[in-house]
């Protein structure tokens, strides 16, 4: 990568990591914390762990959107003003109610869709897939480091220093896209970044996305239900908030060496068997947990299975979404996949508090197990994928039709896609059969 694409990959992963960090932080605090409002109630409690995620579910795809029209770093500051004050509504509030308006406010700063787009106009096409592995893993680390801050944070300043500090890094962010992430000097074709509206309606008819879009609204409901409870949990069993990172420290570690084996089996087993275990995994979780009286280590065990088994599933979901999707059309799979995947925060929020405040905690975690075994029927339901790639190619319109034809005939073409608008084909291969350089110098292609 040269030296724009480093500075644009670091950039847009460091923005995209303070943001997660603020709608993160206040997960694993929020259910003990919040007990110090006089409008306490469990269902509030859901609702400002998950309430963000409905507004960020009804504007990531037309912020998006919106950001093709006006530019992306426009969009972007205008989701961080949102994303500010709504952190600045919440740590200035004396009230339950207050804060969870403030987390829909928050919510609405929905600018994944813009950052991706903008790290692909700011990269080459055969540096693009690093840029965005760069900043998916900043992502996934976000979780982890949100953890591990959010107790040590509260407890120091309460939830008002959580919401002061997400603020804070909020118009950090605003002074990086100014200043610090370079200009775009391209636009990257659009189909692989971007949702466009019109395709969405026949995606979500596509059997296998469906399948996707629904296993990412289970495992982030299932998450978000999961932190209404476990803090209260590690309270009632002798353990103060000010310590709850050393418990999840404990818990993020053993998950990861957890994955780590669980990728290791993902040379000798199917990508699809894993995930049905993993899944299953999920469900005895649930299953345990909806016994009355667990002891610390036993509760620590659970969560470090339940973490194992979800960082599986969701680093292998997006590649799989990426691989169904046809060609020239990841951008609108994922752009629904993510509105999906932050509905399902927001159930997972209302839901465990709604059923836990007439029935209490243990019925929340019985209701998840058995919702997770009618799930693995839907995870069974998949394809492997893990043979496809995509490649995007420049092409001339007026040999368009010559270039199709030329491409179609390549081993190991699968799917392909001519954007009259764009200029490009795109297309999805078999990894193991298609040559790249072969398609090019078939077409008299520049790389």
């Amino acid at each position: 990568m040269n030296s724009t694409e480093l500075r644009a990959a670091f950039s847009l992963a460091f923005i995209y990591v303070l943001r997660m960090l603020g709608l993160f932080m206040i997960m694993p605090v929020m259910a003990v914390a919040a007990r110090d409002y006089p409008d306490y109630s469990v269902m509030l409690v859901g609702l400002a762990i998950g309430g963000y995620g409905l507004t960020q579910a009804m504007l990531q795809i037309p912020m998006g959107v919106l950001s093709d029209k006006i530019g992306r770093k426009p969009v972007i500051i205008i989701g961080l003003v949102f994303f500010a004050l709504g952190s600045l509504l919440a740590a200035f509030s004396d009230s339950l109610m207050w804060i969870v308006l403030g987390r829909f406010l928050q919510g609405a700063g929905a600018i994944a869709g813009a950052i991706m787009a903008l790290a692909g106009d700011l990269s080459r096409e055969k540096q693009r897939p690093k840029v965005m592995a760069i900043i998916g893993i900043a992502i996934g680390f976000s979780f982890y480091i949100a953890l591990l801050l959010g107790p040590t944070i509260a407890n120091a300043y309460g939830l008002k220093g959580i919401f002061l500090a997400t603020g804070v890094l909020a118009i950090l962010c605003m002074l990086l896209v100014w200043l610090v992430v370079p200009n775009p000097y391209d636009v990257a074709p659009k189909g692989d970044t971007l949702p466009v509206i019109k395709d969405i309606k026949r995606l979500l008819a596509h059997p296998q996305l469906m399948r996707l879009d629904l296993s990412v609204l289970v495992l982030h409901m299932l998450i978000t239900l999961l932190f209404v409870h476990i803090p209260k949990f590690f309270v009632a069993l002798g353990w103060p908030m000010s310590q709850h990172w050393q418990l999840y420290l404990g818990i993020l570690l053993v998950s990861i060496a957890g994955l780590a084996l669980i990728m290791g089996l993902g040379r000798k087993i199917n990508q699809v068997s894993l995930m049905v275990a993993s899944v299953m995994g999920l469900a005895i979780v649930f299953a345990l947990l909806s016994i009355e009286h667990v002891s610390l280590l036993w509760l620590l065990v659970l969560v470090s299975v339940f973490f194992t088994c979800f960082n599986y599933l969701e680093a292998n979901f997006p590649a799989m979404v990426s691989s169904v999707a046809p060609a020239g059309k990841k951008g609108s799979a994922m752009g629904i996949y993510a509105s999906c995947q932050f509905f399902g925060a927001f159930l997972g929020g209302m839901l465990s508090a709604s059923i836990s405040q007439f029935f209490g905690s243990q019925w929340v975690f019985g209701l998840a197990a058995v919702l997770c075994v009618v799930w693995v029927y839907l995870i069974k339901g998949l394809h492997s994928t893990q043979r496809l790639k995509r490649y995007t190619l420049k092409v001339n319109s007026q040999t368009a039709e010559h270039a199709m034809q030329q491409i179609a005939e390549l081993d190991g073409v699968e799917d392909l896609t001519f954007m009259p608008s764009e200029q490009v084909i795109y297309i999805k291969v078999d990894g193991q059969k298609f040559d790249i350089q072969r398609a090019r110098n078939s077409l008299n292609l520049e790389e």
